[in-house]
């Protein structure tokens, strides 16, 4: 199975990947849990498309991780905010949650141990690229406004989820369906898109062009922060 996810990609597929990739993401066949040491070892290595995570904590905080190294007990990633030793959470990757805890951090940098070893092959086949197929980036559910503008007409709504590559917002009205759209998110540039779907007064926006990682990282953090002030505030 490893053999067929290590073949030369073909030039169409490699362009797609580079869009959406960041740092090239190592897989391990081992189960130990990557180590920023760990690019010295000699354990047989692939190269994966898996770039972007995400962890849910136990309080349904949510977070953007970049993965640097993965392994069938692990992975390294850069986070931020990171973690406490000890935490746990749910790692999110190819749509797979899988329970894990944070067994260290250095800097920006996470060890997650998953609390069963997982199955690579599985993992990394599903993520094989397909053509005119394009993997869909991790969604985080933080619940925010946004302006959304369609020709001459600004609608004012609630965002339900967000990903590098797009949201889902409420209400937009059915018209919209194919129309391109500019969103305005308090802290984000503005952002250009399409309506792509609608459903009971829902929508999906898909954007013209993926956003920064770090870009969005940041503004996730910004609004766990406040989250986190507002909540120590109405307990005082």
């Amino acid at each position: 199975m490893f053999g067929s996810l290590i073949r030369r990609k073909p030039a169409h597929l490699a362009s797609r990947d580079a869009e959406l990739a960041f740092d090239s993401t190592t897989v391990s066949l081992s189960t130990a849990v990557p180590r920023p040491s760990s690019e010295e070892r000699s354990d047989a290595r692939v190269s994966s498309t898996l770039r972007v995570g995400k962890i849910c904590d136990a309080s349904g905080e949510q977070q953007l991780i970049r993965v640097k190294n993965l392994s069938a007990g692990g992975l390294m990633a850069i986070v931020s905010p990171t973690p406490s030793v000890g935490s746990h959470v749910h790692v999110e990757l190819s749509s797979q949650k899988i329970p894990s805890t944070v067994i260290w951090t250095r800097d920006d940098t996470v060890g997650f141990k998953f609390d069963q070893n997982v199955d690579l092959g599985e993992l990394l086949a599903g993520r094989k690229p397909r053509h005119g197929f394009r993997p869909r980036p991790p969604r985080l559910e933080i619940p925010c406004k946004a302006s959304v503008r369609v020709g001459k007409l600004y609608y004012t709504v609630d965002v339900h989820d967000i990903s590098l590559g797009g949201m889902k917002v409420e209400p937009i009205e059915e018209y919209c369906v194919g129309k391109k759209v500019i969103v305005v998110v308090e802290s984000l540039k503005p952002i250009q898109g399409e309506v792509r779907w609608y459903n009971e007064r829902k929508a999906g926006i898909v954007f013209d062009k993926p956003l920064d990682f770090d870009e969005l990282a940041e503004w996730v953090g910004k609004r766990l922060e406040l989250a986190s002030l507002k909540a120590s505030y109405n307990r005082n």
